[in-house]
This record gives structure tokens, C-alpha cells and sequence, in this order.
């Protein structure tokens, strides 16, 4: 969601640390990185392989979900890659034992109906913003709310038969909410070794392709992100390369530098987060390449499983 919001001002280009980026994901994730590459190259449709020009997103600031589904809403069994060098999430079961994973599904499907609280402020360290907002949608009505907890539901199904405990920060069983503030101190109580927060984009058609958000190092405030500045972006460079190599999409072609990954000092999602975690924005629901995969049930298990396995690496070491 790239629309003006509590947690998501329109990402500005970052040309600055492009290199830096770059390399960081390239040195950590080449097999899953070269797997996308040689998928192109062999006639594959990786997903958003335009080199469109950094743009602010732009989608409306009052969208009112709908409750419109597919065919194909019930979760699908896991589904297995190709690549015989990583297990699946659902393998060798019982290794995350111990392992507490927050996730964390953007929004919420009955914001709209609760603007007022909705719009309140709350501190997130650097500045003050609006406890949550409606989230984006596709043009034909599908929800990023009901997109988040469809994900986050095939996601906890696959972590919890690693063994892991599986905390939400919300599960359709609040009227709104919670704010962005909340949403941070849930996975802080947990004492959580990952937290996840899941999205999909808003921007323009054209703009195709997932990123993955990082924090930036802030100290204002509320807001101390020292400690997680490095173990986030381990968490997040994991989770990128997985997400290529299970769905078989290319990074952002908009924002990131085809890295896949973008920092930001915005975000009280993960400016008061006191242990690791990071942003994904699966697609971008305003394109309607995206768009039909992120209202497929098939191509939301591959994103479910894609976040997941780059959760089970970080937490393996």
C-alpha cells in the first residue's frame, strides 16, 4: 500500500544505497536470484521484468473493501518447489520448537466502517500518524485486508508444522485495528525471533513485482531500531530470495533497484519494534497482472509458502 496512510507516505526513490542494496541481497541469496534470472531466460513470465521509472504510488485514500472472493479461496495443499536444495517449509517438522513467529496481516476489513478511530494519531518515534487505514484493493473490489489474512492463514499452517508458535496481531476478530503502535508492541510482548507484516501495494498499472521493507536505524522518540537494524535485514534478505525462487516473480520493478528490498525510517510498524521484523508487499494490486495473482488461491499459497521458508532459514541460521 503506497497510499498516503499512517504507515505508508509514497516511497521516495533511494538511489544511494542502490549499490549497497544490491549487493547485500546478491551475496546472500545468488541461488534464488540466479533461479529468477535463468527462469527468464528461458521464456518464463517472471512477474514485473519492466524497468519502469521510480514513481510515489498513488491509489485512493478512502477505499471501502468489498467482500468479493474467488473461486479458489480455500487454501490449496503446500505447494512443493523444484528446488531440491531447500525443503519446504512443511518438511523436517518440529525445528522451530522453542520459536515464536508474530505475524502480522496489514489492516483490517472493517476499517472503513471505523474512520474516526482509525484516524487518530499515535506517536511512532519520528512523528505522529493515523492508528491504521483502509488499505488498498484491486480494481474489481478484492481487499488487501482480506488478502493479508488469507496469506497470514496458509503461513501459520505451515509454521506451526515446523513446530513454531504462531501469534497474530489480528485475525478478523477485532472491529478495527489495531493501530500501528499495537500492532509493534503485540510482536515486542511475544518476545517474537521473527515478525512478519504482510501487504500488497497500491500503486500504478505497470508496476509490477514484490519488495520487501527493512527498518532503517532510528533513535527518536519511542523509537530505538539499533538492535534490529541488522537481524531485520537478515530476515529480510532470506525472505526476498525465497519469494523469488517459490513464486517465481521478479523483484519490484519500481521501487528497490530490483533488489527486492528498500529501507525506511517512516514506518512506526517497525520504528517501535523492539526484535526483528520486516514489511513484504506481495504485488501490486492496482496491475492486473499482479492483481490475478494475488486473487488466486494457487498463487497465495506460493506467497504463503515463499515468506515462510525465508522465515524458517533465518530462524535455522
Amino acid at each position: 500500500m503506497s497510499y498516503v496512510g499512517p504507515d505508508f507516505d509514497p516511497p521516495q526513490p533511494r538511489r544511494g544505497r542502490r549499490r549497497v542494496l544490491t549487493v547485500g541481497l546478491a551475496a546472500l541469496v545468488p541461488g534464488a536470484l540466479l533461479g529468477w534470472v535463468m527462469y527468464e531466460a528461458v521464456g518464463g513470465d517472471g512477474g514485473g521484468s519492466g524497468k519502469a521509472a521510480v514513481q510515489p504510488s498513488q491509489a485512493p485514500s478512502d477505499e471501502t473493501p468489498t467482500d468479493s472472493t474467488t473461486s479458489d479461496d480455500k487454501p490449496p495443499g503446500p505447494t512443493p518447489t523444484t528446488d531440491s536444495t531447500s525443503a519446504p517449509a512443511g518438511s523436517d517438522s518440529g525445528s522451530l520448537d522453542g520459536k515464536v513467529v508474530v505475524i502480522d496481516p496489514g489492516h483490517n476489513p472493517n476499517n472503513f466502517r471505523h474512520t474516526s478511530e482509525i484516524n487518530r494519531k499515535v506517536n511512532i518515534g519520528t512523528n505522529w500518524k493515523e492508528c491504521d487505514t483502509t488499505g488498498t484493493s484491486t480494481n474489481d473490489g478484492y481487499s488487501e485486508a482480506k488478502f493479508t489474512l488469507d496469506v497470514a492463514h496458509r503461513m501459520r499452517t505451515l509454521l506451526e508444522k515446523q513446530g513454531a508458535t504462531v501469534k497474530f496481531t489480528q485475525d478478523g476478530d477485532r472491529s478495527w485495528g489495531p493501530c500501528v503502535d499495537e500492532r509493534a508492541e503485540i510482536g515486542n510482548k511475544a518476545h517474537a525471533d521473527a515478525v512478519v507484516s504482510i501487504h500488497a501495494d497500491g500503486a500504478g498499472s505497470g508496476q509490477r513485482g514484490f519488495h520487501v521493507i527493512l527498518p532503517g536505524k532510528v533513535d527518536e522518540g519511542a523509537a530505538n531500531t539499533g538492535a534490529i537494524v541488522a537481524p531485520s535485514r537478515a530476515l529480510g534478505e532470506r525472505i526476498a530470495g525465497s519469494f523469488v525462487r517459490v513464486t517465481g516473480d521478479a523483484p519490484s520493478n519500481y521501487i528497490g533497484g530490483g533488489t527486492g528490498l528498500v529501507t525506511r525510517k517512516d514506518l512506526g510498524g517497525l520504528n517501535l519494534s523492539t526484535v526483528p521484523k520486516v514489511f513484504i508487499e506481495c504485488g501490486n494490486m492496482r496491475d492486473s497482472k499482479d492483481a490475478a495473482q494475488l486473487t488466486s488461491g494457487a498463487w497465495r499459497q506460493k506467497a504463503a509458502q515463499g515468506i515462510s521458508e525465508g522465515i524458517v532459514s533465518f530462524l535455522r541460521g
